[in-house]
């Protein structure tokens, strides 16, 4: 009975190791075949434990260029998608004008809409205009499909503030830039980051609307799938692990830094 009692206690944090280390495992597997030296063209079995492909990883030709293409891009696109998406979250929520219920339902298309139907609608789009598929192609379409994104994020970071911490500052004789640089924009800034970093990610990791729109132009997602069909290269799963490793680093200082502000406040 003591057991059964300790698994009721205990079943929710459970259940949430159990889902995370599923979620975790494939990067697990992506890290510990970092460190392996294939015999053959494909790095599917483990056979000897090395540190070559760590050691070189632009070893093989064309991935750190396709990767340098792909940070480029997604930089950019977080920027762009990040600043449009800013405005137009204080927008739907700040004020009233025509069309504002359309205006919303219509954001919330790209996220609804398969890939694949986006991917081929804007490939239309840019052959009717007659523009030249390549590295400008792919921004444009990772900007539109990261906007939406954004845009759900600061606006549900928008909606949870108190107006009357702006209004105090009105009170104070602050205009209308100090009060939203000083006041709005940092209460904003946590759902502004979320979106930035969520536009990054999706970019980033962008591979069927990249690949109807990219001309010649080849990014990363795009060379990983190009190269499992000869052979994977050991060099992929070090900058899976690379980026991985990125992203925890980031996730663990924002919590850090999150906590440092909650003790200074309290």
């Amino acid at each position: 009975m003591s057991v059964l009692n300790w698994l009721k206690r205990h079943l929710v944090v459970i259940a949430g190791l159990l889902t995370l280390g599923y979620l975790l495992l494939p990067n697990v597997v992506v890290t510990v075949f970092s460190f392996n030296k294939p015999k053959g063209r494909f790095n599917y079995e483990w056979q000897q434990f090395s540190l070559d492909a760590w050691k070189d990883p632009c070893g093989v030709a064309g991935m750190c260029n396709s990767l340098s293409i792909s940070l480029q891009i997604a930089i950019w696109a977080t920027i762009g998608a990040t600043l449009l998406g800013t405005m137009i979250a204080f927008a739907l929520v700040r004020y009233r004008f025509r069309a504002r219920g359309s205006v919303n339902s219509l954001i919330f298309l790209p996220m609804a809409m398969p890939e694949v139907v986006m991917a081929a609608s804007l490939l239309t789009l840019f052959l009717n205009l007659g523009a030249q598929l390549g590295f400008y192609t792919i921004l444009i379409a990772h900007i539109m499909f990261c906007l939406s994104f954004v845009v759900v994020a600061v606006k549900a970071r928008v909606l949870s503030m108190d107006p009357r911490l702006e209004q105090a500052a009105q009170d104070l004789y602050a205009g209308p830039a100090q009060t939203f640089l000083r006041v709005t924009l940092p209460i904003a800034a946590p759902g502004i980051a979320a979106g930035a970093m969520l536009a990054f990610a999706l970019s980033f990791d962008d591979f069927i609307i990249t690949n109807f729109n990219a001309g010649s132009t080849v990014t990363f997602p795009m060379f990983v799938w190009g190269s499992a069909q000869r052979g994977t290269p050991v060099q992929i799963n070090v900058i899976g692990t690379a980026m991985f490793l990125i992203a925890v680093l980031l996730v663990l200082t924002s919590m850090v830094i999150g906590n440092r502000r909650n003790k200074q406040k309290a």
